[in-house]
């Protein structure tokens, strides 16, 4: 898995809810140098736009998925992401595990949408987490969702007017709650895919005098991002880079970065044992042993966790390995000091030892 990837994924242009346009979108992402971008608009899917954009010798590729939930239902709740079913969806919105199946048969990824999503009474914003956990089937979770941030962090109009104006001290991490859920999820067997999505807009606000668009698309690009690892460069043919992203998504071969501090590029996480290599999403034989190894870009606090515990913490370093013949989800967690606070910087999806 040596070729690696920066997507950034839940975005909305005028079609729904954003203020900008695909164009806007694939112009942004090459100046913040950012490989792939996969747009969600709600409730509606977008034919047409998908394709390569270039220019000055750079180039990304635009992708179109979208963003489904009950609009009757109030408040909202159970948004999901849907990425390659190339066909609209919304019709199944109401039934959460019909909409799942529908895109299993269409040959798509699903993942839930900003599972945590606490209400902001100060601005009238409902709680639109994910509720029915009853369903099955689907790729993963958005594990950290940076608009969902920002919204938590909306305790009055001051603080809507501080962050508004230093964007770069938001994030510090997805919600407790959802890393909780998701490694429930995982030990109770279940393969979960992790993703970052930066549930992008570029809003216009207006508070009394002062004017400001929220959270340009190209600032969106340079913080949450999810990379994804491929055995093979893109060849630059839209249809078949296309399906290798949505696979390497469906796989698991990825992890969550928080490039704004420092770019996460470089990062990974690989299980060695008697059978081969594991990565990312991967399953492996602990029969003999196995030894996990992780490389940072950079030597920060590392923390290696086994079924949601932390069973190893290291620091100053840039490679570690860890040996264990214990059968167990394991995972890793990087932390960076930015802006005063010690924050998440890379969240890996697991690797299975079996």
């Amino acid at each position: 898995m040596n070729h690696e990837l920066s997507v950034n994924l839940h975005m909305h242009t005028r079609y729904s809810d954003g203020h900008g346009s695909h164009s806007d979108i694939a112009q942004a992402a090459l100046v913040a140098g950012i490989d792939a971008v996969i747009v969600t608009d709600h409730n509606v899917w977008v034919n047409g736009p998908e394709q390569y954009y270039r220019k000055d010798g750079r180039q990304v590729l635009l992708m179109v998925g979208e963003e489904i939930h009950d609009q009757a239902r109030q408040p909202q709740k159970n948004h999901l992401l849907v990425f390659g079913a190339d066909r609209e969806l919304a019709m199944l919105a109401s039934k959460p595990q019909e909409l799942i199946d529908g895109v299993r048969k269409a040959g798509g990824v699903c993942f839930l949408a900003h599972p945590v999503d606490p209400a902001a009474p100060a601005f009238g914003e409902d709680d639109i987490s994910w509720v029915d956990w009853q369903v099955n089937g689907y790729t993963g979770l958005e594990l950290w969702n940076a608009m969902s941030e920002f919204k938590s962090l909306l305790k009055s109009k001051l603080h809507a007017i501080y962050y508004a104006y230093n964007p770069q001290r938001i994030a510090r991490g997805p919600f407790p709650e959802a890393v909780r859920k998701w490694d429930e999820l995982l030990v109770s067997g279940k393969k979960i895919v992790a993703i970052g999505g930066s549930d992008a807009h570029q809003l216009p606000a207006r508070l009394g005098p002062l004017r400001k668009v929220l959270f340009p698309y190209e600032f969106h690009f340079r913080c949450v991002n999810t990379h994804v690892l491929l055995s093979q460069p893109l060849s630059g043919d839209e249809s078949k880079d296309r399906q290798r992203i949505l696979e390497a998504l469906r796989k698991g071969h990825a992890f969550i970065g928080y490039d704004l501090p420092a770019p996460t590029r470089g990062f990974r996480f690989s299980a060695q044992g008697r059978s081969g290599i594991a990565w990312m999403g991967d399953e492996i034989s602990v029969r003999g042993g196995a030894t996990l190894q992780v490389r940072l870009p950079l030597a920060v606090e590392c923390r290696l966790l086994k079924d949601g515990k932390v069973i190893r913490t290291w620091n100053k370093r840039e490679v570690y390995t860890y040996i264990t013949s214990e059968p167990g989800v394991y995972r890793v967690e990087a932390f960076i000091p930015y802006k005063g606070l010690l924050r998440h910087w890379i969240i890996s999806n697991p690797i299975y030892l079996i």
